[in-house]
């Protein structure tokens, strides 16, 4: 993560230096960047959930992921009451955050998807259990997707996990998996894995990397990282019609800290 930052503010400023955007700079592959709206965390009670998921659905975003994991026996209630406040043509994702066992992420893989049609799990075992990994996604039903990626920290831990054939989308984090660099790297083994690849959390920090990789589905925009981000900085793209397009008319990553705003978080 430490190599991570480094990365990130290098690429960051040899844009800025050429007074051209990052994404130009890296080579931009795609002229935007579709979102799914994140949140739906376990602590909500169903009506906040349910609100939750409507606004970002009210915004023009046409996926959104909730998480699930802390109580199994109410999951399908909850991810029920998710889809009603959606709507039928939305897509409906869940995060387990590695809460099952194997036997048991396929049982409740099975109910979500023929209540609610849920059609992404996310982490449904722990990550470290590639066998588990490939159990799940061997045995989910049509139509949903198993992923998982995102505590990778180099492209070995990717590689690995493509070759245990664990995921039919892998994930990754670029303030984890060092930088943008072996971003790219990643990105080159989902392309020759043929595995679509998805980006986790931090919004702003993702996109301009994001609009560099053959292989993206998608990027995650989190309800917690969208509040910092526009606490903290100038610069921040809103999602239009469920995708983010760059500010193609600032340098590097478009983003200026408010460092009035910033400094009361400096001690």
């Amino acid at each position: 993560m430490a190599i991570a930052a480094v990365d990130l503010a290098l690429w960051d400023l040899q844009a800025r230096l050429l007074e051209v955007p990052l994404c130009v700079l890296l080579g931009q592959a795609n002229a935007e960047v579709p979102v799914y709206g994140s949140g739906g965390f376990t602590t909500y009670t169903n009506e906040t959930l349910q609100r939750q998921l409507a606004a970002w659905v009210n915004e023009g975003i046409p996926r959104v992921k909730m998480k699930i994991g802390s109580d199994p026996g109410a999951d399908p209630t909850r991810v029920l009451c998710a889809r009603e406040a959606i709507g039928p043509n939305i897509d409906l994702f869940v995060d387990a955050n590695g809460a099952y066992s194997p036997k048991q992420a396929i049982a409740l893989a099975e109910r979500f998807r023929a209540d609610a049609e849920v059609s992404w799990l996310e982490e449904p075992v722990s990550s470290d259990d590639l066998a588990g990994l490939h159990q799940v996604r061997d045995h989910a039903p049509a139509g949903m997707d198993v992923a998982a990626g995102e505590y990778g920290y180099d492209a070995i831990y990717f590689q690995r996990m493509l070759a245990a054939e664990a995921v039919d989308v892998m994930q990754a984090d670029v303030t984890r998996c060092s930088g943008i660099t072996e971003l790219l790297r990643i990105d080159g083994l989902c392309r020759g894995n043929s595995r679509p690849l998805s980006l986790h959390c931090g919004p702003a920090i993702h996109l301009h990397p994001a609009l560099a990789l053959s292989q993206l589905r998608h990027l995650e925009y989190f309800h917690d990282h969208v509040r910092i981000e526009h606490l903290l900085f100038d610069g921040i793209v809103e999602p239009q019609e469920g995708v983010l397009r760059p500010d193609l008319g600032r340098a590097g990553n478009g983003l200026t800290l408010k460092r009035a705003d910033a400094e009361r978080y400096a001690n």
